[in-house]
């Protein structure tokens, strides 16, 4: 099969350092629990005032209450006297809830007396638990790199998406899959790592990078699912016409890219296959919270 030629042409965007990413995990619930490897305080965002500082390895309950957040500790309710707050772990630390660990720090928030959590954190470690929640971590590294990329791109150029709710993107399959720390695996590290700050543009700006699981041989159009052409896509072969389909058929099979990978494909050539008229641009890498 010929080589598929990739011309990679890095362009720097420009991107605030205070960028970061805002991952809601859970919404409209009564309460849940939150806990810190190392220890953490709860700190008033608007004011940077510490309220209350929990213990490591310990889990904490946070209740709407009374119109704001409340604490309880020992069936005891601690009134934060807040509608929106931090809990920031100690250095090298990490937050517990959902029964995960996750890097960064929360923003519990109430919005008509029910809590949303969300995970801010920089992107590239948002990455960390992104790829192998979306792709098998044992697959080639090239088409782990593909994925890296793609999932960056879609990212950040759907960054907002979901400002209402005070966040950028959902951790489930309605934006992608985050698993945050404890999805991590050493593989996938290396493939975000090998891949900082690389991302996906068409006319000079970023695109969401949509991928799915397999197409069965052939991707889509857009037009042929969402009634709209977008013009980075456009249907090609995928490459894993021996799987059955499975996702929406636009943008990258990962199926495809990572036999791809087998035969020898790099990350960027895979990319050029699978979406049309593309460049690779490099955002600057200071990420901070």
């Amino acid at each position: 099969m010929k080589k598929i030629i990739a011309t990679l042409i890095l362009l720097i965007f420009t991107i605030l350092p205070s960028f970061a990413i805002k991952i809601g995990l859970l919404e409209q619930q009564p309460d849940f629990n939150i806990g810190s490897s190392k220890g953490a305080q709860i700190i008033n965002e608007k004011t940077g005032k510490v309220l209350y500082s929990i213990q490591p390895m310990q889990m904490y309950t946070f209740k709407a209450y009374k119109g704001t957040i409340g604490l309880f500790v020992n069936g005891k309710p601690y009134n934060l006297g807040s509608t929106r707050i931090v809990v920031k772990p100690e250095m090298n630390g990490f937050l517990c809830a959902k029964q995960r660990w996750y890097r960064g720090v929360f923003i519990v928030q109430n919005i008509n007396n029910e809590l949303v959590l969300i995970n801010n954190l920089p992107i590239e470690e948002y990455l960390l638990g992104v790829v192998p929640s979306e792709m098998p971590s044992g697959w080639s590294q090239e088409a782990l790199k593909a994925q890296a990329i793609a999932a960056r791109s879609y990212a950040i150029a759907n960054r907002g998406k979901h400002a209402k709710y005070g966040y950028d993107l959902k951790d489930t399959t309605e934006d992608q899959v985050y698993g945050g720390a404890t999805s991590e695996k050493p593989s996938t590290n290396k493939a975000v790592l090998d891949t900082e700050s690389i991302v996906l543009t068409y006319d000079r700006k970023i695109i969401p990078a949509y991928y799915h699981a397999s197409s069965g041989g052939q991707t889509k159009n857009s037009s042929e699912v969402w009634y709209k052409d977008l013009p980075f896509i456009k249907s090609v072969p995928s490459f894993d016409a021996n799987i059955a389909k499975n996702g929406h058929g636009i943008g990258m099979s990962q199926y495809g890219a990572n036999n791809l990978a087998k035969e020898g494909y790099d990350a960027f050539q895979i990319l050029n296959h699978f979406y049309n008229d593309i460049h690779f641009g490099k955002i600057k890498p200071e990420w901070n919270l």
